[in-house]
């Protein structure tokens, strides 16, 4: 467990990079990581630690995505529609 635990982190690190809703350095909230750290290591994992892969792989499976980890991108996007 403790050797995972770097890849854990980095995979939170980029689940709050996906919660961004702006250009600002949005981390997220621990519920929205929680709701898609499953998702990256199960999808995206070959993209770990590039946040920026990471995001770009959950947005192009965003069909398999959990419930959970797809409620995050659309609030996302809905967000920051909203504040344009």
């Amino acid at each position: 467990m403790t050797r995972l635990m770097p890849a854990v982190l980095a995979a939170a690190m980029v689940v709050l990079g996906c919660a961004a809703a702006s250009a600002e350095e949005n981390r997220g909230t621990p519920e929205q990581r929680a709701a898609c750290t499953s998702d990256a290591f199960r999808l995206c994992s070959a993209y770990i630690p590039d946040p920026a892969g990471v995001e770009g792989c959950l947005r192009l499976r965003k069909s398999d995505l959990t419930d959970a980890c797809k409620a995050v991108f659309d609030r996302a996007t809905t967000g920051s529609a909203r504040t344009r």
